[in-house]
């Protein structure tokens, strides 16, 4: 057996969804905000001008697809290593390499660097002299997010692309490719599958690619075919292949009862909040959807009226992350309990919408003499006038915002739960700066 049986083997072997991974941007499906026509990532792939980025999304949204299609587009050398499996010795190594590439042949190097979150400190530092020296183009993958868990230095240095889930209209257009595609697919086998099939696979996938397509080869490999020869996969098969029962409801009803749900918590109601979000798992709807509305609420209805409300929400979904059904309901119900319960404020996202309004609208702002960095300039000039709090036990009256903004106030509390102590402040404050300026 030559080499090219070799290939070929492992080509007709490898699962689905590698096989109909897309190879050029007209293949690629979804993140039309990130590489739609005239959008900014197509134009520098086009043009073959992309600087070093970061990739961030979560999984099956085609991350490393767009990695894979830039590699094939460009004119550089591409290497690709995985966060878990190398350290700086790997990156040394590709650090020369592409050195050597770039004095003898003037040809540049990608890094992809997939689980790119993983690598600690000492493993970032070893490319970053390379990423600003041009020796190498960096790519990172990641579905944690970049801010968070990679270090500062390096996120500095790339420009940060935030893919999406797919919609279900995408991958759906995903599948019938697949049963459709002869050469990579599933289109030389003998299939019926059914739109209801189809749009199953689609909705229970929660915009992952790659799940749907590998839930899709495994209904129709293990579904035996009829007296005919037909293999015919339907909504059984594909509840079955992607372990998630369909909707027992119309898609109406499972948006009108997420609806209900979510006005529930929000209206303080535990008892048909709970109600809802157990005929919405019933239903066959993923109880991390339920999780996520949890955390959403405790931060958008309930914010500092209870700042408590965020920690209890986030540690009852991770609950249920670890324990799952049917057991993991049970931190479920405590989240929407709490949340139900707590006082409610809007604050937090009236004041978030205000600030937005205000940065969209101010053009151009001035920051107080006594504000900016001493690093880059005269450090008296800088800090002169700079009222230190602490000197004055802990607060004194100053002005932070912009001139432009100077009497703005973003931030109004409420009498509810904890945010009539944090309003209570606000007035000792604010007593206190008329104190002083009567005197």
């Amino acid at each position: 057996m030559d080499i090219f049986d070799l290939q070929n083997n492992e080509e007709r072997l490898a699962p689905l969804a590698e096989r109909m991974r897309p190879k050029t941007l007209s293949e690629f499906m979804g993140q039309g905000k990130i590489v739609g026509e005239g959008a900014l990532l197509r134009r520098a792939i086009a043009a073959d001008r992309l600087g070093s980025c970061i990739f961030y999304g979560p999984p099956g949204t085609g991350k490393t697809t767009l990695a894979n299609i830039i590699a094939e587009s460009t004119n550089a050398n591409f290497v690709k290593l995985n966060a878990v499996t190398s350290g700086v010795a790997d990156a040394k190594k590709v650090i020369e390499e592409a050195k050597e590439l770039l004095r003898v042949h003037g040809k540049r190097t990608y890094l992809l660097l997939d689980e790119c979150h993983r690598w600690n400190k000492a493993q970032s530092d070893s490319v970053l002299a390379a990423i600003e020296q041009g020796y190498i183009i960096f790519i990172g993958s990641t579905t944690e997010n970049p801010y968070v868990s990679m270090t500062r230095a390096i996120v500095s240095r790339c420009r940060i692309f935030s893919f999406s889930r797919l919609e279900e209209a995408d991958i759906r257009a995903g599948l019938l490719r697949a049963l459709s595609d002869s050469e990579k697919g599933l289109g030389n086998m003998s299939l019926e599958v059914s739109e209801e099939a189809i749009n199953h696979i689609a909705w229970a996938s929660g915009g992952d690619m790659r799940t749907a397509l590998n839930a899709l080869e495994l209904a129709c490999l293990t579904t035996h075919a009829d007296k005919d020869g037909i293999i015919r996969v339907g909504k059984d098969e594909a509840e079955q292949s992607i372990q998630q029962k369909s909707l027992s409801v119309t898609e109406d009803m499972y948006y009108d009862m997420i609806s209900a749900f979510i006005k529930s918590m929000r209206g303080s109601d535990s008892s048909a909040a709970l109600y809802w979000a157990e005929r919405l798992i019933e239903a066959g709807c993923d109880p991390l959807l339920i999780g996520r509305r949890i955390m959403i609420h405790a931060c958008e209805d309930v914010g500092l009226a209870d700042p408590n409300a965020i920690v209890v929400a986030q540690s009852c979904v991770n609950a249920f992350e670890k324990i799952g059904l049917p057991e993991g309901r049970i931190p479920l119900a405590e989240g929407i309990i709490y949340v139900s319960e707590a006082p409610k404020s809007n604050q937090v996202v009236e004041a978030l919408a205000l600030a937005d309004n205000a940065v969209k609208t101010v053009k151009r702002e001035t920051v107080p003499l006594y504000l900016r960095d001493p690093s880059f300039k005269d450090k008296d000039e800088a800090v002169s006038g700079y009222k230190y709090p602490h000197d004055y036990g802990g607060w004194v009256e100053q002005q932070y915002l912009p001139d432009e903004l100077k009497n703005e106030r973003f931030y109004n509390p409420t009498d509810n739960g904890f945010e009539k102590v944090i309003k209570e402040r606000q007035s000792l404050r604010a007593a206190g700066n008329k104190t002083n300026s009567d005197r």
